[in-house]
């Protein structure tokens, strides 16, 4: 693939945040794109404002939890499009707080929203990638990479999906499928005001500095770069790649590490 021109992309979570970005960039380069989310009114004007710009985009109002929601999503991307270049599984939500509090509520969520999204789009979708050679890439993190401290949930659902992206990357390795695991660092998106505590409620605020963070549209470039050149493991900044390295020599050394920044957060549960 040289370019996203012309390729049918479809975005879960493309309301807002990394989804969002990816959204509106690889319209505005030629691809035909699919956008899902819950919010409908939020879909329409991103779609709108694509379109007002020369774009070629649609939406389906999709929760990915829902098998039924997902197999909709794909019946409508092919009836509006003919086929499946793309499938990005970005819908996810996050957690803060110590697993000595957390509500095994928030962690079922979690895992239902970032892992079984995942596995619900891929399902639907898996035929029409395979036809066209196509990519399926899941939007993992860091903490799929080694456990993050205050988000238990979070990184199990992330290994979780990394566990499941690799192993159909495996069973498709004569298929010509492309997988791709993008693990972006802390990003400016609202991912974070979203993410729930310990009682399942939403945070509401970021604990870290927005403007010290990589940026959505940022993390969509890197993610193209990455389709286009067909990786397998796509990481960002230094704390990404970092993580990645350092865990294969020394990981004591990372939880002290991980224990350390995560402990520095304000209002941070780490004691």
């Amino acid at each position: 693939m040289k370019s996203l021109k012309d390729k049918v992309i479809i975005v879960t979570g493309a309301s807002s945040g990394i989804g969002e970005a990816m959204a509106r960039l690889y319209a505005s380069h030629g691809a035909k794109v699919m956008l899902c989310a819950r919010s409908e009114d939020k879909l329409k004007k991103i779609v709108d404002e694509i379109r007002a710009k020369g774009g070629e985009a649609s939406y389906c109002v999709v929760d990915v939890v829902s098998e039924e929601d997902c197999k909709n999503l794909i019946d409508t991307t092919v009836k509006t499009y003919g086929g499946i270049d793309v499938l990005i599984c970005n819908a996810g939500l996050s957690m803060r707080a110590l697993f000595d509090d957390v509500e095994l509520k928030v962690l079922h969520r979690l895992m239902d929203v970032n892992f079984w999204g995942t596995v619900n789009c891929t399902k639907f979708a898996l035929p029409y990638l395979q036809a066209s050679h196509g990519s399926l890439v899941g939007i993992s993190s860091v903490a799929g990479i080694h456990g993050l401290p205050g988000r238990t949930g979070y990184s199990a659902s992330k290994f979780a999906m990394t566990g499941f992206l690799e192993t159909v990357r495996i069973e498709n390795l004569k298929k010509g499928l492309h997988v791709m695991i993008a693990c972006p660092g802390f990003t400016a998106s609202n991912v974070r005001f979203s993410a729930l505590v310990a009682d399942g409620s939403q945070q509401g605020a970021t604990p870290r500095e927005e403007s010290k963070m990589m940026t959505a549209e940022r993390v969509a470039e890197i993610v193209e770069k990455g389709i286009l050149k067909r990786k397998r493991l796509c990481l960002m900044e230094i704390e990404g790649r970092a993580t990645h390295f350092v865990k294969k020599f020394a990981p004591a050394f990372l939880d002290k590490m991980f224990y350390l920044v995560m402990s520095r957060e304000p209002d941070s549960p780490l004691k």
